[in-house]
C-alpha cells in the first residue's frame, strides 16, 4: 500500500501539470506578499495578483514542455527569489534601482557576510525555487509534456482571469491617486528599475570622458606659503544615535569627548541611505536636488588640487568601479588598501592611520627639508560600522560583550548592538588617532620652521548613512531599504580644528559655533564646508551651504529616492 501511495505521489509530482502550477504559484508569491507589505488598495492588490497570474498562465502554456519554459523564465525566477529575500530583510519595497546597482558595486566578501547571516531567508527561497529548477531539468530530459486539452483549458481560464485583472487595473487609474504600473505592478516595476539601473550604469561608464575638461577654477584664499593639512574622513554606516557625543548613554566616544577643538553637530542627516549615492555627494557638489551634476563634474580632490594642494585618497574598501572610485582616482595619489594587499585578509581602519603616517609631511629638527608637501589634502574612506560588525574591530576593542551572535534575527539584538557599539568606539579611536597625528605635525612645524607662517590643520568627519539594528517594533535591519528610518538618516557630523587654525581663522570658528545647533544635511554641506575650511575659492563653493560660514542657513530636508528624484525626507521614511 505504501509503495502504491509513493507511486501515486511520484506520478503527480512528475507530471507536466504539477510543474506548470508549481511554476505559476512560485512566480506569483512576490505579488501576493507585496499586496500586504505595500498596503495596496483592493483594486491595486487585485490587479497586482490577477494580471501577473494571467501572464504566467499564458507563458507556461506556450510550449508543451513546461520545463523549458521554466528555464526561459529564469530571470523572473531570480527576481522572485531576490524579492522575497528583500522582503524578509526590509519588510517592504520592490527590488529597487539601488539594489540592482548594489549587485555590481558591492564586493563579494560583503555579500557573503550578509548571506551567511540571512539563513532563514536564503534557505526559504532555496526550498521554493531550487526544486522548481531541478524538476524543470528532469521534465526536459524525460520529455514530460502538457496535454493539448490542458493547454486549451488553461488558455480559456487565463482569458477570464486577465479580463478581470484589466478591469481592476482600469479601476486603479480611476480610483487610486497617483497609480503607475511602473511603480506598483510587479514585475513591471522591477523590469523598469532594471532598465533604470542599466541606464545609470551606462552614464557612469562615460563619466571620465564627459568630465575630462571640467575645472573648478579654484585657488587658495590662504597664505600661499603657509603649511596646511586637511583631512576629510568619510565614515561607513555610523549612526549618530550611538555616539555618546550626542547623548547616547554608553561611552562610545571616550577619546573624542576629551579632545579640545571638537565641534559635534547634533542635527545632521544624510540625503541617501545607500553608499554609492551618499559618498559621491559628500565628495562632490552634487546633492539630492541636483544629483545629475555628478555625471559631468569632478570632485573635491580636484578643487584642492587646482588650488595648489597635494591630494591623497585612501580607502579601506575594495574598488567597485563606481563614482567613489572615479572621484578618489582624481587625487594625486590614491590607495585602495584591500586591493593592494588582498592576501592579508581583513584590513581594520587602523591601517588607514599607518598609511597616513607615510603621507603626512615629515619634519624634524635635523631635517633640511621640513616637509614633502607644504599643502596637503587627504580623504580617508573607512570601513567603519559596516555589517558584519564584529569583523570591523580587533578583539582588543570588544568593549561591550557579548558580541558574537551576528545572524540577522531580532532575538540577537543584544549581541548585534554590542558589536555595533564596539565599531563606534573603534571609530572614536581612529578619529582621535588622526587628530593626534595632525597635532604632532603642527607642533613639529611650529618648532622647526618660522619662515612660512603658522601651520594649521583641521579634520571633518561624517558618515555616508546610518543603520537599523532591530530598534523598535518595525524590526528593521541594516540600511538601503526603499524607505528610510531615522536611524539610517541621522548621521554624525564632526569638525576638529587645530589651535593654530582657530587662532588664525577665528571667524570660521565663530561660524562653526553659531551653526552647531542648526539642521545640517551632510550630503549637501560637507563639500562646501570642507572648501570653506580649506580656504578654497571657486564659484562652485556656496557658503550658504557651509557650516563654516556666517552665511549658512538650513534648507528644506530632502532625500534622493530610488529614481534619483529629490523628495521631502518625511515622504521617504518608514511609517510606524
Amino acid at each position: 500500500m505504501n509503495h502504491s501511495i509513493c507511486n501515486t505521489i511520484y506520478n503527480k509530482v512528475s507530471s507536466g501539470t504539477f510543474l506548470y502550477w508549481y511554476a505559476v504559484v512560485a512566480l506569483l508569491l512576490p505579488n501576493i506578499a507585496l499586496c500586504f507589505t505595500e498596503r495596496l488598495s483592493f483594486w491595486a492588490g487585485a490587479a497586482n495578483v490577477l494580471l501577473p497570474l494571467a501572464l504566467y498562465m499564458w507563458f507556461f502554456s506556450v510550449a508543451r514542455c513546461p520545463g523549458k519554459m521554466v528555464w526561459w523564465a529564469f530571470l523572473f525566477v531570480f527576481f522572485a527569489a531576490f524579492q522575497l529575500v528583500l522582503l524578509y530583510l526590509f519588510g517592504t519595497g520592490v527590488i529597487a534601482v539601488d539594489m540592482f546597482l548594489n549587485l555590481v558595486t558591492t564586493n563579494p566578501g560583503e555579500v557573503m557576510e550578509l548571506l551567511d547571516n540571512l539563513v532563514p531567508a536564503v534557505v526559504g527561497v532555496f526550498v521554493i525555487y531550487l526544486p522548481l529548477l531541478i524538476l524543470a531539468v528532469i521534465h526536459i530530459r524525460k520529455k514530460r509534456q502538457l496535454s493539448v486539452s490542458f493547454q486549451h483549458h488553461v488558455r480559456k481560464w487565463l482569458m477570464e482571469v486577465g479580463a478581470i485583472g484589466l478591469f481592476c487595473l482600469l479601476a486603479c487609474y480611476v480610483v487610486v491617486d497617483d497609480y503607475r504600473m511602473r511603480n506598483q505592478l510587479y514585475p513591471v516595476n522591477v523590469c523598469y528599475n532594471l532598465y533604470l539601473a542599466f541606464e545609470r550604469n551606462a552614464a557612469s561608464e562615460n563619466y571620465r570622458e564627459v568630465s575630462r575638461n571640467f575645472r573648478f577654477d579654484a585657488r587658495s584664499g590662504h597664505d600661499v606659503e603657509a603649511p596646511e593639512v586637511y583631512v576629510m574622513v568619510v565614515g561607513e554606516t555610523a549612526r549618530a544615535h550611538n555616539f555618546s557625543l550626542y547623548g547616547y548613554p554608553r561611552n562610545t566616544n571616550p577619546l573624542l569627548s576629551k579632545t579640545q577643538g571638537i565641534m559635534a553637530f547634533p542635527d545632521a542627516t544624510t540625503q541617501s541611505n545607500t553608499t554609492h549615492k551618499s559618498v559621491p555627494m559628500l565628495l562632490s557638489a552634487a546633492s539630492a536636488e541636483d544629483f545629475e551634476r555628478l555625471f559631468h563634474e569632478k570632485g573635491i580632490l580636484v578643487a584642492f588640487k587646482e588650488a595648489g594642494f597635494h591630494t591623497v585618497f585612501i580607502s579601506n574598501q575594495l574598488p567597485n568601479h563606481s563614482f567613489i572610485d572615479f572621484l578618489g582616482e582624481q587625487a594625486d595619489e590614491h590607495y585602495f588598501l584591500k586591493k593592494e594587499d588582498a592576501l592579508q585578509g581583513n584590513h581594520y581602519d587602523e591601517d588607514l592611520l599607518q598609511k597616513l603616517d607615510e603621507i603626512l609631511p615629515k619634519a624634524d629638527a635635523s631635517s633640511s627639508a621640513h616637509y614633502r608637501y607644504r599643502k596637503l589634502f587627504v580623504v580617508l574612506h573607512t570601513y567603519g560600522s559596516h555589517f558584519n560588525y564584529q569583523e570591523r574591530y580587533p578583539r582588543s576593542f570588544a568593549y561591550f560583550k557579548p558580541d558574537s551572535r551576528s545572524e540577522a534575527k531580532s532575538e540577537n539584538r543584544r549581541d548585534l548592538l554590542n558589536a555595533y557599539d564596539n565599531t563606534i568606539r573603534y571609530t572614536d579611536y581612529i578619529l582621535h588617532g588622526i587628530i593626534e597625528r595632525l597635532q604632532k605635525w603642527e607642533g613639529i612645524q611650529t618648532k622647526t620652521d618660522g619662515v612660512y607662517g603658522q601651520p594649521i590643520s583641521a579634520m571633518l568627519y561624517t558618515s555616508d548613512h546610518g543603520e537599523n539594528i532591530f530598534d523598535d517594533e518595525r524590526c528593521l535591519f541594516l540600511h538601503a531599504a526603499p524607505k528610510a528610518s531615522d536611524y539610517e538618516l541621522h548621521v554624525p557630523f564632526i569638525i576638529w580644528t587645530s589651535e593654530g587654525f582657530s587662532k588664525q581663522y577665528p571667524d570660521i570658528l565663530k561660524a562653526l559655533g553659531e551653526n552647531r545647533s542648526k539642521q545640517v544635511q551632510s550630503s549637501l554641506s560637507a563639500f562646501h564646508t570642507m572648501l570653506g575650511i580649506g580656504g578654497i575659492q571657486t564659484h562652485y563653493r556656496q557658503d550658504e551651504y557651509s557650516v563654516a560660514s556666517d552665511k549658512y542657513h538650513p534648507v528644506k530636508l530632502l532625500y534622493l529616492d530610488d529614481h534619483d528624484e529629490a523628495i521631502p525626507q518625511e515622504d521617504a521614511k518608514f511609517l510606524r
